[in-house]
């Protein structure tokens, strides 16, 4: 019969804080080739994939309200001071982030009409409600309603 070898835990796995104060030490002080070179490496992807996620997710949020303060009539006069606050917010987060990392700003372009998509389906979602039934997604046109740089416009709608 075969052993399996134990499962090595390195300080990454034991103690993600220390694992990352420690390496950050290492960085600072030169010692190169003491650094956990693996998780680091992984670490540093998954930081460039969270970006990406929190662009895509702010301008999908973004385009989703400008979509209900176009065209859901029903609830805009108890709900529009909301919606344009929530479409102020969402313009200077993603100008924030865009800002920190301009070599998202393709990314962004290249994720507009996705993003424009998904924002109509969950605009249509977000009618629905325990007693409600959902708003249609024809209610919300298919051609974004704006560029990228209309729809991050301050003064724009």
């Amino acid at each position: 019969m075969t052993s399996i070898p134990p499962v090595i835990q390195t300080l990454y796995d034991q103690d993600y804080y220390l694992w990352l104060r420690t390496t950050i030490n290492q960085l600072r002080a030169g010692q190169f080739a003491s650094i956990d070179l693996e998780n680091l490496i992984e670490e540093l992807e998954s930081m460039g994939r969270c970006e990406k996620r929190t662009i895509k997710s702010l301008l999908i949020r973004l385009l989703e309200h400008l979509l209900k303060l176009k065209c859901w009539d029903m609830e805009r006069e108890q709900n529009e001071g909301h919606w344009k606050g929530e479409i102020r917010t969402f313009r200077r987060q993603i100008k924030d982030e865009l800002k920190d990392s301009p070599s998202l700003k393709p990314y962004i372009l290249e994720i507009f009409d996705g993003c424009y998509q998904q924002a109509r389906a969950e605009a249509s979602d977000a009618y629905g409600g325990k007693l409600r039934s959902q708003l249609p997604i024809e209610t919300f046109p298919i051609i974004p309603i704006g560029s990228l740089e209309q729809i991050l416009d301050e003064n724009w709608y």
